[in-house]
C-alpha cells in the first residue's frame, strides 16, 4: 500500500490585491518619485534587484520635501 503525502498550503487567506484599490498620487508626484528613485539607483552604483528599496526611499524623500515646503 502506497502512502500519499500532501503538501500543506501555507498561503495566507485571501489577501486583497493592491491593484484592486490603487492609491492616486497628486499630479506630478509619481514623476518626482520616479526621478528621485532613478537618481538614488544611479548614485548607489546602479544596483540591480534593489528597485523597490530605491522607490521606497524616493517616496520618503519626496514626501519629506513636500512637507518641509508646506511649513
Amino acid at each position: 500500500m502506497a502512502t500519499v503525502i500532501r503538501k500543506q498550503n501555507n498561503a495566507p487567506a485571501s489577501r486583497p490585491s493592491r491593484a484592486a484599490n490603487p492609491i492616486e498620487l497628486p499630479d506630478g508626484m509619481r514623476d518626482r518619485i520616479a526621478a528621485k528613485a532613478y537618481e538614488l539607483w544611479y548614485e548607489r552604483g546602479c544596483r540591480q534587484g534593489r528597485d523597490l528599496e530605491d522607490w521606497l526611499d524616493a517616496e520618503t524623500i519626496v514626501t519629506e520635501e513636500i512637507h518641509e515646503a508646506r511649513e
